[in-house]
């Protein structure tokens, strides 16, 4: 069996993407020419791969085997190009990133300097939530990412605190807990409560924090979007927990903001595989991050 490394790029960007149309024009191919790399694909393993239909492309179980070694190769391929192209330093190459959609706007003074430093390496940015992120590196299609501590693959994983902010908890003007100075977990559940989806670790900390406390939140609605969860707050469709830069943002006449009684924070850091070799533009980035908490005053 002989794959090219293309075809394994190109077959994990389909099932990626997940549409062979859609696909084959972010790889600068005829959807003839993709669907024909996939069968001689399939043929050279003997296995189905994909299922396919009019929507979309679906992984089989042998499909699903292949996918997970087809991304620790192209991990392996991508750091032995990175290693190989920086041996006289750090002057090109990809940095493959991932950043958590809510913390974007607090990683921009870290990669603005990272850019200045290193002008020739390219950022290849993708957005998760907290564990997506963790999920993206333990498959290898990342070298490092943004994200909310504590990891949750603790042994698998390594982290370093960037920055902690306060939490708060975002209610629409006049709430009958608007006129407490402090809001508590007991207060919150009588309450309809909005919270982040699954993916994010905040909501994986508030479920972890009322299971111990054994007190159940009336979760009304799940989202993604942090600014649609302050518009839902606005109309009174529930109460929700923000990170005080997200509170800023929202910065809306409708909305009033008050701190929890447990005092409660948001920490952001990096992470990174335990077990694999930073890329050389991982571990700038990972130095950098380093010394500029130094210098940022406590």
């Amino acid at each position: 069996m002989n794959v090219p490394i293309k075809t394994l790029h190109c077959f994990l960007r389909l099932v990626e993407i997940g549409n062979f149309t859609r696909a084959a024009e972010q790889l600068y191919l005829t959807q003839p020419t993709l669907s024909k790399m996939i069968q001689r694909l399939e043929e050279s393993l003997e296995q189905q791969l994909l299922i396919r239909s009019n929507q979309k492309v679906e992984l089989t179980q042998a499909g699903q085997i292949f996918h997970t070694s087809a991304c620790q190769i192209m991990g392996q391929w991508h750091r032995m190009e990175q290693d190989l192209t920086n041996l006289s330093g750090l002057k090109s190459g990809h940095l493959r990133l991932g950043v958590c959609p809510m913390m974007s706007s607090l990683t921009i003074d870290i990669l603005t300097e990272f850019r200045k430093l290193y002008p020739g390496v390219e950022l290849q940015m993708q957005e998760f939530g907290g564990f997506g992120s963790e999920q993206a590196l333990l498959a290898d299609t990342i070298d490092i990412g943004f994200t909310a501590l504590p990891v949750t693959h603790t042994e698998q994983l390594s982290s370093t605190l960037l920055q902690a902010y306060p939490l708060k908890v975002c209610l629409p003007q006049h709430h009958p807990l608007s006129e407490k100075e402090k809001i508590s977990w007991q207060d919150l559940s009588q309450y309809p409560f909005i919270v982040f989806n699954d993916d994010f670790s905040l909501t994986k900390q508030f479920s972890r924090i009322t299971r111990e406390l054994g007190i159940n939140l009336n979760i009304a609605f799940r989202s993604g979007q942090w600014d649609f969860i302050g518009s839902m707050v606005e109309e009174g469709m529930g109460l929700a927990i923000m990170p005080e830069p997200i509170c800023q943002k929202l910065n809306s006449s409708k909305l009033t903001f008050r701190a929890m009684e447990q005092e409660l924070t948001w920490q952001i850091g990096l992470i990174w595989r335990t077990n694999l070799p930073l890329t050389p533009a991982a571990d700038a980035l990972l130095e950098l991050s380093r010394r500029m908490r130094k210098k940022t005053p406590r």
